[in-house]
C-alpha cells in the first residue's frame, strides 16, 4: 500500500531502493575494523541500519528524498572523514530515531536493543537536535552551553552532530531563505571553529565554504570561478617546483606523497578583506604537503631532513617556520611549515609531515587514539578538553558572555610559554601574565602582582609571546578586582576572578539588603521582586548581589536610591536627557519585505507583522541599495537591515536565528545613502583636487567630509559620500584606482 502511494506521488520506488543498498555498500566499504571485531561490527551496523529504515520508512526530506539517505551519509562521513569506530556509526545512523520517531522508538529501546554506550550518544544526540531546532532565539546561547556540555561526557556526541552539521549544510539549497541563513550563521560561528579545535581541518574548512555559499553567494562563485580559471597554470607550476625535490626525495630512499592543497574559498575571501587585496594579490592560494611513510621514531629527523632538501632549492621566508613537531599544536596537530620563494619569483608554502601526522591533521581527536601511548602523549588536547569544561562550569557568566568566550578561545591560535623550572604550558594567543598565574593555581592567580618574563619585571597584564619563561610574583594583601576581567583571555581565569568577587560580594548581601528595605519602608513601597525589579532597572544594575553590595559599600547614595524610587508628579511626564534610541530609523528606505512575506508565507517571522514593521539601516556595516542584506528583528519589533557578511550578522544569524529575515532593495530605489572609502595613494602635488573633481564633477557624486594624511611619501585617505546604490560605489572604486598615484581604493563600513 504505501509503494502504491509513493508510485502515485511520483517517486521510483525500486531506484531509491537501489541507492539506500549502494550508500550501505559505500559504508561497508570505507570502514575497516579490526579482523577480530569485524564480524561483531558489521552485525552491529546491519542490526542499527534495520532499525533506521523501520523508523524512517515514511519520512523524506525537503529534496524529496527518502530520509534514510541522511544517517547513511552521516555514518559515512563519521568513519571516512573523521575515523570514527563501529559504536559510532551505528549512533550516526540512529541519531535521528528517538526524535522524529518516539511513537515507534523510545531511549529505553534503543538502551535496550544496543546497550547503554549508543543510547547515551543517541541520548546527548537528540537533545542536540532539540536545542538547535527548537529553542527560542533568547535562549539560544544558553543551548550552545549545553551542547558543549557533551564534550565533558563522550566527545564522540560532538563529532557525530559535526558530521551531521556537515552533511546538513551540502543538502542546505533546499531550506528556505531564513534557514539557510540561520544555519550558515551557526555552523560558521561555533560548529566550523569546533571542527577546527577537534583537528578536523577539511571538515573546518568545507563547513566555512559552504556557509559562504549561502551567506555570500556571488562572492563565493566569483573566487571559485578565478580558482578554476587559474588552476591549470597552478597545476603546472607545481609540477615544475617539486621535480628537485622529488629527485633528492628519492636519492634519499624516502616512501613519500606530494600533494597540492588549495586554500579554500572562504580564507581566501578572509584574506583579500583582512589585508583589503584583491584576489590577483594573494600569493598563497595552494601549499605543497610532503608526506613521510616513515617508523615513528624516524619521524622528527626525516621531517628535518626534507626541510632541508627544499631550502636546499629554495631560499626560506625566515619568519614563516613553523615547527610544530617538537611543540604540537593544542589538538595535537604536528607539522614543519615554511614559506620559500620559488625560480618564478612566487612564494610557495611547503608543509612536511609523517602519514601518522597527516592521518592525525585529517582526522583529528579520533585519531589520536589510534596512537596513543606511541610517540607522546596527549596532554594538549587533554588539556584543551579541560579548559572547555572550565568555561562549562562557570555558572556566573551569562549565556552570551559564555558563548563570546568559547566562539573567541576556538578561534585563537596559542602562545607556547615556559614556567621557571622549564614546564610547558600552552594558551590561547593574547593571554597574559594573569592568565598563566590561574593556569597555574588559584592562590597564584589571586594574589598575583606582576611577574618576572624572561628575567625582566612585567605587570600582571603584559601580553605573553611564545617561548617567555615567567615567573609569578605574588603578594597575600593582592586580591582581584572586575578590571581584572579586561585583561585575562582563557575562561579559567575569568572563572576564578568572578568566583573571588562573588564570595566577596556576598559578606554584604544582607546589610545592603537591609539598606534597601529601609529605604522601601521610608517610601511605603511593599519590598517585592517586581518593584526590587523596578529599582534595578533604574539604578542599571543587573542583580540585586551588585545592588546590595554597592549600596552597603556607600557606592550607591541613599538620597540617590529615594530619588529614582519616588512616584513622579503628576502634573509632570518624567523625561530622561540620557535615553537615546540604539539606532536612528531611516524613513526613505524601502524594502519589498510586505510583498515578499505575502508571496512567501516561509519567509514570515515568529508571530510578527511585517505591515508594522519598521526597518532601520545598522550602523556597524552600513549597507546600501545592491549589497545583499539580511534583516533581524529586534526587541522592539523594529527590522534592523545588516549586509549578511556583516560579523555582527552573523552573530545576531547564530545567537538570535529565528529572528532572522532575508530582506531585499526595492528594485529602482533612488534614496542616496551614506557610503564610506579608504584611499591608498602615493602623494603629489594635485591629487586630492583630482580625486575631488572625479567625485563631484565627473560622476556627480555628493562628498560630506574627506580626511587625508600625508607622512613620507604615502598618503592615506577617507572619503564619505552619498551613493544610490551598490553598482555606483563600485563604479566610483573602479574610477579612482584609475587616478594616477592611487594604490588601493576600499569601501569601508
Amino acid at each position: 500500500m504505501q509503494t502504491e502511494k509513493l508510485l502515485l506521488m511520483g517517486y521510483d520506488v525500486q531506484a531509491e531502493r537501489k541507492e539506500i543498498l549502494k550508500r550501505y555498500k559505500r559504508l561497508l566499504s570505507v570502514f575497516h575494523p579490526k579482523p577480530e571485531q569485524a564480524k561483531e561490527d558489521f552485525a552491529l551496523i546491519r542490526k542499527a541500519l534495520e532499525v533506521a529504515l523501520d523508523a524512517h520508512k515514511d519520512m523524506r526530506r525537503k529534496s524529496g528524498e527518502p530520509y534514510i539517505y541522511h544517517p547513511l551519509e552521516v555514518a559515512r562521513i563519521c568513519t571516512e572523514e573523521i575515523g570514527l569506530g563501529a559504536t559510532s556509526i551505528a549512533a550516526a545512523l540512529l541519531h535521528d530515531v528517538v526524535e522524529d520517531r518516539s511513537d515507534l522508538y523510545s531511549i529505553e529501546d534503543i538502551r535496550r536493543i544496543f546497550g547503554d554506550k549508543i543510547a547515551r550518544i543517541c541520548e546527548g544526540l537528540t537533545k542536540m537536535k532539540e536545542i538547535f531546532d527548537h529553542t527560542q532565539p533568547s535562549n539560544q546561547a544558553e543551548h550552545y552551553r549545553k551542547l558543549l556540555l557533551t564534550l565533558s561526557d563522550d566527545v564522540r556526541v560532538i563529532l557525530i552532530k559535526l558530521a551531521d552539521r556537515l552533511h546538513n549544510m551540502r543538502t542546505l539549497e533546499y531550506m528556505n531563505p531564513e534557514k539557510q541563513l540561520k544555519i550558515a550563521a551557526e555552523t560558521t560561528y561555533l560548529f566550523a571553529p569546533l571542527a577546527h579545535r577537534l583537528g578536523l581541518y577539511n571538515i573546518k574548512s568545507e563547513m566555512e565554504d559552504l556557509s559562504l555559499k549561502f551567506i555570500e553567494p556571488e562572492i563565493y562563485k566569483d573566487i571559485s570561478r578565478r580558482l578554476a580559471e587559474s588552476d591549470a597554470d597552478r597545476a603546472n607550476f607545481v609540477e615544475e617546483f617539486i621535480q628537485p625535490i622529488e629527485k633528492d626525495l628519492k636519492e634519499k630512499g624516502f616512501n613519500y606523497r606530494i600533494l597540492r592543497r588549495n586554500k579554500s574559498v572562504y580564507s581566501i575571501w578572509n584574506k583579500m578583506k583582512n589585508k583589503r587585496i584583491p584576489f590577483e594579490e594573494i600569493y598563497d592560494l595552494f601549499a605543497i604537503r610532503i608526506i613521510l611513510d616513515v617508523p615513528i621514531k624516524e619521524e622528527r629527523a626525516a621531517c628535518w631532513q626534507t626541510y632541508s632538501i627544499v631550502t636546499s632549492h629554495y631560499r626560506p621566508k625566515p619568519d614563516r617556520l613553523r615547527d610544530w613537531i617538537s611543540i604540537p599544536r593544542a589538538n595535537g596537530y604536528q607539522a614543519l611549515h615554511t614559506t620559500v620563494m620559488s625560480k618564478q619569483g612566487r612564494w610557495v608554502e611547503v608543509q612536511i609531515r609523517s602519514e601518522r601526522m597527516d592521518e592525525i591533521a585529517e582526522k583529528g581527536y579520533a585519531a589520536h587514539w589510534k596512537y596513543k601511548g606511541q610517540y607522546y602523549d596527549d596532554k594538549n588536547i587533554d588539556n584543551w578538553l579541560d579548559r572547555i569544561r572550565d568555561m562549562l562550569q562557570n555558572e556566573e557568566a551569562g549565556a552570551l558572555d559564555f558563548l563570546e568566550d568559547v566562539q573567541g578561545y576556538l578561534f585563537s591560535s596559542e602562545v607556547f610559554v615556559f614556567k621557571l623550572d622549564g614546564e610547558l604550558r600552552i594558551l590561547p594567543a593574547g593571554s597574559t601574565v594573569l592568565d598563566f598565574a590561574y593556569a597555574i593555581s588559584i592562590e597564584e592567580g589571586n594574589h598575583c602582582i606582576g611577574a618576572n618574563v624572561n628575567h625582566r619585571l612585567q605587570s600582571r597584564f603584559y601580553e605573553l609571546k611564545s617561548g617567555d619563561q615567567i615567573e609569578i610574583l605574588t603578594s597575600k594583601i593582592q586580591e582581584p578586582s572586575e578590571d581584572w576581567l579586561e585583561h585575562v583571555k582563557t575562561s579559567r581565569a575569568k572563572a576564578r576572578i568572578r568566583e573571588y568577587i562573588r564570595e566577596k560580594k556576598l559578606k554584604y548581601y544582607d546589610t545592603g539588603e537591609q539598606q534597601v528595605h529601609q529605604i522601601f519602608n521610608k517610601l511605603n513601597l511593599p519590598f517585592t521582586e517586581e518593584k526590587l525589579n523596578e529599582l534595578l532597572q533604574k539604578t542599571n544594575r543587573s542583580n540585586l548581589l551588585d545592588l546590595y553590595y554597592e549600596v552597603a559599600q556607600g557606592l550607591l547614595n541613599p538620597k540617590y536610591l529615594i530619588s529614582v524610587m519616588t512616584p513622579p508628579s503628576r502634573s509632570w511626564l518624567p523625561v530622561n536627557p540620557f535615553h537615546r534610541s540604539k539606532h536612528n530609523p531611516s524613513k526613505s528606505l524601502s524594502f519589498e519585505v510586505m510583498n515578499i512575506g505575502r508571496k512567501n508565507p516561509e519567509l514570515q517571522m515568529l508571530d510578527s507583522n511585517l505591515e508594522q514593521a519598521k526597518y532601520i539601516i545598522a550602523d556597524c556595516c552600513k549597507p546600501i541599495p545592491g549589497d545583499d542584506v539580511m534583516g533581524y528583528l529586534d526587541h522592539n519589533r523594529n527590522i534592523v537591515v545588516h549586509r549578511a557578511q556583516c560579523s555582527q550578522a552573523i552573530h545576531l544569524a547564530s545567537t538570535f536565528g529565528n529572528n532572522i529575515v532575508k530582506v531585499k532593495w526595492l528594485e529602482g530605489s533612488k534614496i542616496s545613502v551614506l557610503a564610506g572609502i579608504k584611499i591608498d595613494a602615493i602623494d603629489r602635488k594635485g591629487l586630492l583636487k583630482e580625486i575631488s573633481e572625479l567625485i563631484s564633477n565627473d560622476l556627480n557624486l555628493n562628498i560630506k567630509s574627506v580626511n587625508f594624511e600625508s607622512d613620507n611619501g604615502i598618503s592615506a585617505g577617507y572619503i564619505a559620500l552619498y551613493v544610490t546604490n551598490v553598482d555606483q560605489l563600485n563604479d566610483l572604486i573602479k574610477q579612482l584606482k584609475k587616478v594616477s598615484g592611487v594604490q588601493n581604493v576600499t569601501r569601508i563600513g
